[in-house]
């Protein structure tokens, strides 16, 4: 039973030290080999934008970048992240905080409710138009399909994610 206003340690025996970029600025950690990348965004590093949904990797709300490529947060060991570039949706909107084009493109299309699922929904969207899958809505939406929308915003955000594609804005933020 832990103790009141004991303060919680920030290392454990086994820690690992741990070096890699986040949005762009060098993160230097000790990690615990058990701590998902998902735990230490929001909980170490303060960027509550990537979303805990349902922490298995079924929903596709703790969607992020790692290289360029995307990943649910939840099941990647933050150790193996070491000397990678991981994207947030911290990190999407631009230098002056502009939005993305995608970002616009969700206000746009209507392509969000309640928004809770929208960061994990961008950032997949952003790797959909990356990788070549967004020409045809049947594709666009096979790809998307790990990404669960509670609101059944489905529509819209498929075309937000075409539409962006079609302009062919949707420059590649993750490196």
């Amino acid at each position: 039973m832990a103790v009141p206003n004991q303060a919680v340690p920030t290392t454990v025996a086994g820690s690992v030290p741990a070096a890699f970029q986040v949005n762009d600025r060098l993160v230097e950690l000790d990690l615990d080999p058990r701590e998902s990348l998902l735990d230490v965004l929001r909980e170490r590093l303060g960027m509550t934008g990537t979303k805990k949904g349902c922490d298995h990797g079924q929903c596709g709300a703790c969607t992020v970048h790692i290289d360029g490529r995307r990943v649910v947060s939840c099941l990647t060991p933050a150790v193996q992240v070491r000397g990678t570039t991981v994207t947030t949706i911290e990190g999407v909107a631009g230098p002056d905080r502009e939005l993305h084009p995608l970002q616009q493109a969700f206000i746009d299309n209507d392509a969000l409710q309640c928004g809770y699922c929208t960061p994990g929904q961008i950032m997949s969207g952003l790797a959909c138009i990356a990788e070549g899958h967004a020409d045809t809505d049947d594709r666009a939406r096979e790809y998307l399909s790990g990404n669960l929308c509670r609101c059944g915003a489905y529509e819209g955000i498929i075309a937000a994610v075409r539409g962006c594609s079609a302009q062919g804005t949707a420059e590649e933020v993750s490196g």
